[in-house]
């Protein structure tokens, strides 16, 4: 099958994009023809279609990183958080050129706009659209606000309180932009115009369903983790706990902080802060007696001594977190993890068989499991060898690839 592959972002930077050269790789090994778009940047990897993709807006990876001070920057940024003429051009040509049997698309909104949805259908090719977040409902795209925390009032109707909360960027024109740009897609009946959704966690199938999608087009395809040589690792349990992922306030860094400060405790902290947060919480810690370990950003490679070596991992989410990737490379290598019971966390994280569980937010709560699985070195590895178990029997690169495959002829056929 000729599959069209659809990102924002055509180098490493998250879990979507993580998500999406695994799957690349994954169908290509299967024997499918895979074709990128996506937008040109200087961090892209080397392809064969890098004169179809989009021109970039600015080459900052994130919006929040851009020169808001610079017009054309903004004009450009605002309009393809509605729609791009460019970006349906570009993929109709692409569409036309390569004539694939499907489009797959990850992540579309802000950086290309549902035009290119337009283009698919024009030309007759369908297109199945993997959920990464909660675009399609929530202006912020997370359920989540600095001043509430856990919001779901866009879903209840009350979308408004997005410029009353400043959700997005901490800015009313910023908020009230994406808001009216959700408003047009909604005018447009994007949803419509996708022909099947693939969704990773339950969980986030259950918001959509309740958000109006039909049931007939939501599909539950967990995502996967690829074992490489699919053999099972050589691993330690080291005495240290560790967190990998974006140091933000709506990942809990401040509350597994506090969970570590007077423990004796030791807690390794792989990641990078958008806006200053890792700051926020460093100036929490100083003057106090903790062993946190701030180690900056690193690449998957340079991450899997830690994992291979950590007593387990800490997922201390405070926003419904849609099956994250840290999750499966956790169970991959063997370990537990200690998550936040929210959201889509407990469908992984199985209390007291692939890790434990703690109430939202509760540092105290996460403490006693911290304590628990110092204490309980032998239960942790058992959790851990169950956690590979998990991996290998229901998330692995065959399971996912058969039945995105499935998906994908019933669409076509």
């Amino acid at each position: 099958m000729k599959i069209l592959l659809v990102n924002y972002r055509y180098f490493f930077s998250g879990g979507p994009e993580r998500y999406y050269f695994n799957i690349k790789e994954v169908l290509e090994c299967h024997g499918h023809e895979v074709i990128p778009f996506s937008v040109q940047s200087v961090r892209n990897e080397p392809n064969d279609y890098e004169e179809y993709f989009l021109h970039a807006i600015d080459d900052n990876v994130y919006f929040a990183q851009s020169n808001k001070k610079d017009p054309r920057i903004l004009f450009k940024s605002f309009t393809r958080m509605f729609y791009s003429f460019e970006a349906k051009r570009k993929f109709k040509k692409l569409l036309r050129d390569t004539r694939p049997d499907i489009v797959y698309a990850i992540q579309f909104h802000n950086k290309i706009s549902p035009s290119i949805l337009d283009a698919a259908k024009e030309m007759g090719v369908p297109v199945v659209h993997r959920i990464s977040d909660f675009q399609y409902i929530c202006p912020n795209a997370l359920f989540y606000n600095e001043r509430k925390g856990l919001c779901e009032d866009c879903l209840k109707g009350k979308s408004w309180h997005c410029v009353k909360y400043k959700c997005v960027l901490d800015s009313t024109v910023y908020s009230a932009i994406k808001l009216a740009a959700r408003k047009f897609h909604d005018a447009m009946d994007v949803t419509d115009k996708v022909d099947a959704f693939v969704v990773p966690s339950s969980f986030t199938l259950g918001k959509l369903r309740e958000y109006g999608i039909p049931s007939t087009k939501l599909h539950h395809i967990p995502t996967f983790f690829n074992l490489q040589d699919g053999t099972a690792p050589d691993v330690e349990y080291q005495p240290f706990m560790l967190f990998v992922g974006r140091i933000e306030k709506a990942k809990g860094l401040m509350t597994l902080a506090q969970a570590f400060v007077d423990s004796g405790y030791h807690l390794k902290v792989i990641g990078f802060s958008n806006d200053g947060y890792d700051e926020k919480v460093k100036a929490f810690l100083q003057g106090k007696r903790h062993h946190v370990e701030f180690l900056g950003r690193k690449s998957f490679d340079e991450i899997v001594p830690y994992l291979r070596s950590c007593l387990c991992t800490v997922v201390p989410s405070e926003w419904y977190d849609n099956f994250p990737n840290v999750i499966l490379e956790s169970f991959a290598y063997k370990k537990a993890v200690i998550a936040t019971h929210v959201g889509s966390l407990p469908e992984l994280v199985r209390d007291g068989e692939t890790g434990l569980t703690f109430r939202y937010a509760d540092a105290q709560d996460l403490r006693r499991q911290v304590d628990y699985l110092f204490q309980q070195v032998d239960e942790a590895r058992e959790m851990g060898e169950k956690a590979f178990h998990e991996v290998v029997s229901k998330y692995s690169p065959e399971v996912h690839e058969r039945r995105l495959m499935a998906l994908f002829r019933q669409v076509t056929s």
